[in-house]
């Protein structure tokens, strides 16, 4: 099979996304493995991981490397944490904040698999509860909160650098189910344009539904 590296840690394997594992002989959701010239790679599920699906539908801006440290604000059971740690490597960090108690069991499980992940059982609309984490590169928020807005504006604020890289899943859905995801989108926007450049927007459909895929630039 033709395995074709898109780009830093990320491949494109039979017209499908996939990483190449950092912890090879471990499935994280019952992903598929392919194994080529002694690597294992894992496809990455556009319906499984928001990430994935921003990739499929085209993603240009991409701040994932070898190296890169991350707050990811959302963390659940770590489906698209896992990718990512794989693309960041050992040298990297993912600073993994989630609230649940039963996604933090699974999120330890990760973390004893992949010493990159850094489990934080927390509230993410409460930073100053994690604020040793200090300064990333990129925060990447998937919460399925009415004010998913001023959370990731408050994080940015403390952690992330100047001029790093926020990615957010704007769920309309969770915001007001009373509008119509294009005027929720709009709203949503205009709060984030005082604190970000707006580099790239992408409807996650049809992967996702009522979901605008943002990625923005942090104006300190």
């Amino acid at each position: 099979m033709k395995i074709k590296e898109t780009r830093e840690g990320v491949y494109e394997v039979g017209g499908g996304v996939a990483t190449k594992s950092l912890a090879p002989g471990i499935q994280v959701y019952k992903e598929k493995i392919i194994k080529e010239g002694g690597a294992e790679y894992r496809l990455w599920n556009p319906y499984r991981s928001k990430l994935s699906a921003a990739l499929k539908k085209g993603l240009v801006n991409f701040p994932f490397r070898h190296g890169t440290k991350v707050l990811y604000l959302g963390a659940s059971t770590g489906t698209t944490i896992s990718h990512v740690s794989d693309i960041v490597g050992r040298e990297g960090e993912i600073y993994a904040v989630e609230i649940a108690a039963q996604c933090m069991k699974s999120l330890l499980r990760l973390s004893e698999q992949r010493e990159n992940v850094i489990p934080i059982h927390g509230d993410a609309r409460k930073p100053q509860e994690y604020e040793e984490v200090g300064k990333v590169d990129a925060i990447y928020q998937d919460v399925a909160q009415p004010d998913q807005d001023e959370i990731l504006i408050i994080n940015a604020r403390m952690f992330l650098k100047n001029g790093g890289i926020a990615m957010i899943a704007i769920k309309s859905q969770s915001i007001d189910v009373t509008l119509e995801p294009k005027l929720v989108f709009e709203r949503v926007l205009k709060k984030l344009e005082s604190h970000f450049e707006i580099l790239e927007k992408i409807k996650l459909e049809p992967f996702d539904q009522d979901h605008l895929f943002v990625v923005l630039k942090f104006k300190a």
